[in-house]
């Protein structure tokens, strides 16, 4: 007799290819939507999606789940948890928010629904097993990492318990990305070429700040230099921020690189620095070769300065470093130790991967870039020495923001690139209107 298991259709690629490695390994399927948001019932109206189909994007969803379970001859259930999501993830969400916190409501939802919610509920459809879409693997009872590095989602299930886990199946654990679409085109499923989601976990992509109004009232403040004191801008209201955060402050008249420091909530004062001695962690001598970078940091906090190298290449990855380096000292990591671990860091495969090939440097950073990234990698290029070549397809899955991203990222690399080889004439099209 068939195992039972109760897969999570998301009316994604992700789940949808899960279902059918599910059906290979010989199980019996049944799919299970969930519905954990209802912007009527919940009185949201700033921010809330529109289509010009008139049609709710969750009902869009539900819709691709149904055609994918048809076609693999999977039946589809759909559930509620509309009043256990408010309760167990979206006050909390707020909550945090209130304190001036960056909550990450994923970790909640898998943690109360997606593995505690949706476990009962296929239990009562008979399952023996429950499985999803994520990228991760289960060991030993021990959750572990994706073979897909760029796509690991094992963070997002560091609140899920053993208990919880130990009937669990991630059938795409194994796989990366472009095979897991590969897979969805051979069986010519509508999820196929379908973007993936970027928005909070059920309540899907919004204007945020828009979307917060529902909830929380804006508190308007002022933006303070940290280290003049002075007030620069204004901020409409310091749970729109993040630390680290560099873009989106709207201040104008600098060329300095600015970024969120901290808030103070007790004032109502957001304040942001740039690499100076104020800082708790401050990086400076700088430099860059095709070797990697080195750079110094000071801390504040022990009063000590320590030189890193690594092996990364690119700036923007001294900001990445700064930022985990003092995450790790602030948990109790000697700096000492964690230069040691800097520089045994590897490149992960496809994002700035420096390949030396003879007299050439081959910088791959094919892997689903973005905008901001592809920027960056751009950036990194322009240190080099010698003849800057680009081979690219242009930006994809960006929707209808797609002709307006590669226009622009056109128009940079003119600026930086010899010669430019585009590969893909639907993306790459309108580089090279510009180009």
């Amino acid at each position: 007799m068939k195992k039972k298991v109760v897969i999570g259709m998301s009316g994604g690629v992700d789940s949808s290819v899960a279902a059918i490695m599910l059906q290979k390994q010989g199980y019996e399927v049944i799919g299970l939507f969930m519905r954990n948001w209802d912007s009527f019932a919940d009185g949201e109206v700033e921010g809330a999606p529109t289509t010009d189909e008139g049609i709710c994007p969750q009902e869009v969803d539900y819709n691709d789940a149904k055609k994918v379970c048809d076609k693999l001859g999977i039946p589809l259930y759909r559930k509620d948890f509309i009043k256990e999501y408010w309760d167990y993830v979206f006050t909390y969400f707020l909550d945090e928010l209130k304190k001036g916190r960056t909550p990450n409501p994923d970790i909640m939802c898998n943690k109360y629904i997606k593995f505690d919610q949706f476990a009962k509920e296929a239990e009562k459809l008979g399952a023996d097993y429950i499985a999803t879409g994520h990228y991760c693997r289960v060991k030993d009872g021990q959750l572990m990492r994706a073979k897909d590095d760029n796509k690991d989602q094992s963070y997002f299930l560091s609140q899920v318990s053993k208990e919880q886990l130990k009937n669990v199946l991630f059938p795409i654990g194994d796989m990366i990305k472009p095979d897991v679409r590969k897979i969805a085109e051979e069986y010519d499923l509508v999820t196929a070429k379908k973007k993936d989601s970027t928005g909070i976990c059920f309540i899907g992509e919004r204007n945020f700040s828009n979307f917060l109004k529902n909830y929380l009232p804006n508190q308007p403040g002022d933006i303070v230099d940290i280290k003049t004191g002075k007030k620069v801008g204004n901020h409409i209201g310091l749970m729109h921020y993040t630390i680290g955060q560099r873009r989106g402050l709207d201040i104008g008249g600098t060329k300095d690189r600015m970024f969120v420091v901290g808030k103070d909530l007790n004032k109502n004062i957001l304040t942001y620095g740039v690499d100076n001695e104020n800082l708790d962690y401050n990086s400076f001598n700088l430099t860059s070769s095709s070797r990697g970078l080195s750079f110094t940091l000071s801390s504040n906090k022990s009063k000590e300065k320590l030189e890193f190298k690594t092996k990364l290449i690119g700036k923007h990855n001294v900001i990445n470093l700064t930022g985990a380096i003092g995450v790790a000292n602030y948990l109790g990591i000697p700096l000492n130790k964690i230069v040691n671990s800097v520089r045994e860091i590897k490149n992960v495969e496809h994002r700035l991967e420096l390949i030396p090939h003879g007299n050439l440097n081959i910088i791959d950073d094919s892997y689903n870039s973005n905008p901001i990234s592809s920027k960056s990698a751009l950036d990194t290029l322009a240190e080099f020495e010698g003849t800057k070549i680009i081979v690219t397809p242009g930006l994809i899955e960006l929707g209808k923001d797609e002709e307006k991203y590669n226009f622009e990222l056109g128009k940079y690399m003119v600026n930086i690139c010899d010669y430019i080889f585009l590969v893909n004439s639907k993306s790459a099209k309108y580089i090279l209107v510009f180009s």
